[in-house]
């Protein structure tokens, strides 16, 4: 079962990758969304379920041979809420700068500082900074 969900992780660190390499900003966004869910998955393998004592020490038996760690669970939990929340905030950067731009091209968003009808501005601009 380990194998399948280091398949699954790599397949989706893959999927990530491929998506972040997009043009189009809400694409960028679903790779971003994909890395963190197989960094997750990678997490969640690292230290699998095991059935045992809960992780609370009896003063009175001491500390049990067999617990479960709670950490890893602690640490994908505490990912997923960070990750919901750059999500919400990518979103509402996303929408506002399509509608600034009027595109969600990335290679598109050059003319976001100033104003520029064409490339010959663009041009001139470049040879006046060299």
């Amino acid at each position: 079962m380990l194998f399948l969900m280091a398949i699954a992780a790599g397949v989706l660190f893959a999927a990530g990758i491929f998506m972040i390499l997009r043009r189009s900003m809400v694409k960028v966004l679903v790779g971003i969304l994909l890395l963190g869910y197989a960094a997750n998955l990678l997490l969640f393998n690292a230290a699998p379920l095991i059935r045992g004592a809960p992780p609370l020490i009896d003063p009175v038996i001491g500390v049990p041979t067999v617990y479960a760690d709670p950490v890893p669970q602690a640490l994908i939990l505490t990912a997923i809420v960070i990750s919901f929340g750059v999500t919400a905030f990518a979103v509402v950067l996303i929408r506002r700068a399509y509608a600034v731009t009027g595109t969600g091209d990335l290679d598109n968003m050059h003319c976001t500082d100033i104003p520029c009808e064409s490339e010959e501005i663009l041009s001139d601009l470049e040879d006046e900074i060299l």
